[in-house]
């Protein structure tokens, strides 16, 4: 039996599909699917949280990234270098994963939020349109080495990734923000790959719910995507904002208590 009555995997299936809505429209969907994960199964080790995280994240992934692709038509010259690069931090940053405790991680999560947000608050015409800030080999080594560094991140913990993907296209390389989620869907897909390709070998992978998120996570996914597609830069841009208000004042809560 789950929390308040409810069975751990009707109520990890109604997470892991709003997960999926929410990393579609602006990412961070694992900043619901892990404390999900951490509550309804509290004798699973980090690493076992982890894996089972990014399996049900990859199918949800799947869906927005192909719904994006079909009706946004992402450059796919920045976008795939920028993921192979991903992919390969991820591998890295899932083998730390597995030894370093999660709790690590929170502060540094936290004061990225922080930051985040508040530049986001403080630029209100960032990522209405796309005002590239960089071009050619310059454009295209920024953005890997920005895939990189939040692959890592992504397969030892991950939460918010999608939301640092989409602030480092739209912060940093001059994006809109339903083409910076457009292509972080496709970066973010590489680094839940990389990461599972550490974490299925290593047996941390909890295959029954995971298979049972999975699915929903792939209904939200689809959702989200076309929700983000059909609203337009604009209304990713003020979930984007209540997204990661919310994430700070949850992670700042944790830690106080």
């Amino acid at each position: 039996m789950g929390i308040s009555g409810v069975p751990t995997e009707v109520w990890l299936g109604l997470a892991a599909g709003f997960a999926g809505w929410l990393d579609a429209v602006v990412g961070g969907g694992g900043l619901v699917q892990i404390p999900a994960l951490l509550l309804g199964v509290p004798g699973a080790t980090p690493a076992q949280v982890l894996a089972t995280n990014k399996l049900s994240s990859v199918t949800g992934t799947i869906s927005s990234s192909i719904t994006y692709y079909r009706r946004v038509r992402p450059d796919l010259r920045t976008a795939l270098p920028m993921a192979a690069v991903a992919f390969l931090g991820a591998i890295g940053g899932a083998f730390i994963g597995v030894h370093i405790p999660k709790s690590a991680f929170n502060p540094i999560v936290l004061v990225m939020l922080l930051l985040v947000g508040a530049y986001t608050l403080l630029k209100p015409d960032l990522g209405s349109v796309t005002a590239l800030r960089h071009n050619g080999i310059r454009h295209t080594g920024r953005a890997m080495a920005v895939g990189f560094l939040i692959g890592i991140y992504d397969g030892a913990l991950g939460p918010g990734t999608g939301s640092f993907l989409v602030f480092a296209l739209v912060g940093l390389l001059g994006y809109a923000f339903l083409e910076a989620t457009a292509k972080a869907k496709i970066v973010n897909l590489a680094t839940n790959f990389g990461a599972l390709a550490v974490f299925i070998p290593g047996g941390h992978v909890m295959w029954r719910l995971g298979l049972i998120m999975a699915a929903a996570n792939l209904v939200g996914g689809y959702v989200g995507a076309r929700t983000a597609v059909a609203r337009g830069s604009g209304f990713v841009r003020v979930v984007f904002i209540v997204v990661v208000g919310a994430f700070v004042t949850k992670l700042g809560w944790s830690m106080l208590a």
